[in-house]
């Protein structure tokens, strides 16, 4: 009997609070912000509910310093791999188009040849 054997890879850790254990009030700030947000957005006072989630937005971007400057320099590599995927679709549409063009000559030869 055989047995499988699987590789375990560890999550990198998300950081949800700062490297300290108190409490992280800016985080506690932006959800209540975030939440009042919510609430005037379902009230229907949406330019009041569209500020307040940029400033709830803003005080959680400044409690995760740390994740925004690791996603801010991942950047790069997620640009580059969507061009790279970009310019295979770009191959992609070209070799179908030159195809179409080789289709189309040959159907416009039979066509001709039958006329």
């Amino acid at each position: 009997m055989s047995m499988a054997t699987f590789k375990r890879y560890a999550a990198e850790p998300t950081e949800i609070e700062p490297d300290d254990s108190r409490p992280s009030w800016a985080a506690y700030a932006a959800g209540g912000t975030l939440l009042a947000a919510g609430a005037l957005l379902l009230s229907g006072r949406r330019k009041a509910g569209l500020v307040t989630a940029a400033s709830g937005t803003a005080l959680i971007m400044l409690d995760q310093q740390k994740t925004l400057r690791r996603w801010w320099n991942d950047l790069p590599n997620y640009i580059d791999d969507v061009q790279k995927t970009l310019d295979q679709v770009q191959n992609a549409v070209d070799t179908v188009d030159r195809q179409r063009e080789r289709v189309s000559r040959v159907l416009k030869g039979i066509k001709a040849t039958r006329a």
